[in-house]
């Protein structure tokens, strides 16, 4: 197996492998470690040789769906049946390590003879390339079976799909987003019998490409299949069933041209619909190569461009321009507008005041998106209040939610108010006798049930601002320490009437044995603040579909005094801005930024409680 590179006689094997001058193939093991986002090499693949004995073709064969040109010289290891009826695109099993059994004895009289490949199974991805890590020790046994045709031996029975280790598969595949409109909802105001509600927006659903097989082309395939089944009851796609992507081409303008088949273009709001995924799916995929789409079709043509609708991208209801930062005094508690080298200006309105004077001890406070409300909770967690950011509220409002959790009980009582950019209000209430998840919306609450826990309570929640996902932080009976879930909301009911539920519930990252702070960032990715067993505390970036990011995490303590106690980033900004705000955190009351990946102070006059962006 060749591979196109600066070194001259490199061979990628089954994580990497070294072509002597002389003599046999030797396998060198890469380590888990260096395959990485920068691992680049270009692998081409080596056709099984003659006489070639079943494990020299099972080593071969799992070479060979790791190349660079599709799965036409693996499908040569497999019977002519086997060939034609093995499909690679059923989905990948991604196993830690491959280990083949130990060697057999083959005799020319044998006429069948199998294999096993061994491994401990981390995750799989499906035949949507929909990725979806295995959580917990699941050792998978694999079998081929040979026969001989034509006096070879060839794999005549296989597994179903593509079996990889950990670590070609992340040489050979890159996670990239495609981009789906958010599902109506019927219960939002203004909603009328049409059934549909809500400013409709872009979503990003994480799928797996290969890093050097056309990448665009597959992109635009895989958005007009359709959205993952994860976020399907949430998703809506523009392109009609039997939409096919026909040619994807990129000029020296950056303008991508596509050509549909199977779809008609007429109509001009519905064009703009399908160049809008398109777009911001090869915007995602391009990194700055793409900065237009011509979209045509049987009929019609359309355009798109960043600079086209904003209000339906990725981020369009993260909250408005300038990003505003907000602080909590630690003297007094008053809720202040953050302005860089300075204090900074209290918040119009009651909660600008300090506490006292009508105004309770405060706890936890969030900014909606819009930068018009604040929810605040009371610093016993009992009460929620939605407070207006206007000059004329003088006066605290009655809260707008309870929690009958005992006063003074650690840990119990409401938590953790977020703000999707629909305007709705979430918040936990953690009262050990009846724990849930509520809405608020239109000045009244509503009890969210959460499907799919078994046995875990919800301890905190982050809602994105499309409002069609949330973080959940959840903690286990007779566990310490909490864990990472993502959840879809789904809506219903009507605008008199609504209801809302969490579906969908699986788990992020399942390595983290400790989640102290979430925050939404960029279209599908979450910062969380936590640990591992026996590791200090980091800032990792984790994606809906649980997979870490392995070249972004961030050692806490590096540049600041102690562990901090929470961390906030402004969400999908990369797509709006020429470049994303700074990470927030607050240490031992001092503020500090995340800057190029170092931790800076941030010139405030005061000490802060809390520090956070709007959501």
């Amino acid at each position: 197996m060749a591979v196109a590179g600066a070194v001259l006689g490199a061979l990628v094997a089954s994580g990497c492998a070294a072509m002597p001058d002389s003599g046999g193939i030797t396998k060198v093991e890469l380590s888990q470690g260096s395959a990485d986002k920068n691992l680049q090499a270009r692998v081409f693949p080596v056709a099984p040789a003659k006489g070639a004995k079943p494990r020299e073709l099972l080593t071969g064969f799992l070479d060979a769906v790791t190349a660079d040109e599709g799965y036409e010289t693996a499908r040569k290891y497999l019977t002519e049946h086997a060939a034609a009826t093995w499909n690679p695109d059923a989905g990948i099993q991604v196993l830690s390590a491959t280990q083949i059994a130990p060697d057999q004895v083959v005799t020319d009289k044998d006429t069948e003879y199998s294999e096993t490949v061994s491994g401990q199974l981390v995750a799989t991805v499906d035949e949507k390339r929909s990725y979806l890590l295995v959580a917990g020790q699941n050792n998978k046994v694999l079998d081929f079976t040979f026969t001989r045709e034509d006096g070879e031996w060839r794999i005549a029975r296989l597994p179903t799909g593509v079996i990889m280790n950990e670590t070609n598969f992340r040489n050979s595949f890159r996670q990239v987003e495609r981009f789906f409109y958010t599902a109506p909802d019927p219960s939002a105001p203004g909603s009328g019998s049409s059934g549909s509600g809500g400013q409709e927006v872009l979503i990003a659903d994480p799928i797996y490409l290969r890093r050097r097989v056309d990448p665009l082309t597959a992109a635009a395939n895989a958005l007009v299949a359709g959205p993952s089944h994860w976020l399907a009851p949430v998703a809506r796609t523009a392109f009609p069933g039997g939409t096919t992507v026909e040619k994807v081409t990129i000029d020296d303008s950056r303008v991508a041209h596509v050509q549909l088949g199977g779809a008609d273009l007429g109509d001009a709001a519905g064009c703009r619909r399908m160049a809008n995924q398109l777009y911001y799916t090869f915007a995602d995929q391009g990194k700055g190569q793409v900065d237009r789409l011509e979209l045509k079709g049987q009929r019609g043509s359309c355009t798109a461009s960043r600079t086209d609708d904003q209000a339906v991208g990725p981020g369009a209801l993260a909250g408005r321009l300038p990003v505003q930062q907000y602080y909590q005094r630690a003297d007094n508690g008053a809720l202040m507008v953050a302005e860089e080298g300075r204090s900074g200006d209290p918040v119009p309105g009651v909660l600008g005041k300090p506490h006292g004077n009508g105004v309770p001890q405060l706890g936890t406070v969030a900014v909606s998106r819009d930068g018009s409300q604040a929810a605040a909770v009371s610093d016993d967690g009992h009460q929620l209040y939605s407070v207006p950011l206007t000059a004329g509220t003088v006066a605290m409002p009655e809260p707008v939610l309870s929690s009958p959790a005992k006063a003074g009980a650690k840990d119990d009582g409401l938590a953790s108010p977020t703000w999707d950019g629909r305007g709705d209000l979430w918040v936990v209430d953690r009262n050990p006798q009846a724990p849930r998840v509520v809405m608020v919306r239109g000045g009244k609450a509503y009890t969210v049930p959460v499907e799919g826990l078994t046995g875990q309570t919800v301890q905190a929640v982050k809602v994105s601002s499309d409002g069609a996902r949330i973080a959940l932080v959840v903690k286990s009976p007779g566990v310490t320490g909490s864990s990472l879930m993502f959840g879809l909301v789904e809506h219903g009911g009507t605008p008199g009437a609504p209801t809302a539920r969490i579906t969908g519930a699986r788990p992020g990252a399942p390595s983290l044995t400790d989640v102290a702070s979430v925050s939404w960032t960029e279209a599908d990715q979450l910062l969380v603040l936590g640990k591992e067993a026996d590791r200090p505390q980091q800032l990792y970036y984790i994606s809906t579909d649980g997979s870490q990011s392995t070249d972004s995490q961030q050692q806490t303590g590096n540049g600041l005094p102690s562990s901090p106690q929470s961390v906030s980033a402004a969400e999908s900004r990369g797509y709006l801005l020429t470049q994303p705000w700074p990470v927030l955190a607050v240490a031992g009351g001092t503020v500090y930024r995340l800057v190029n990946n170092q931790w800076r102070e941030a010139q405030l006059v005061d000490k802060a409680r809390s520090y956070f962006y709007a959501g």
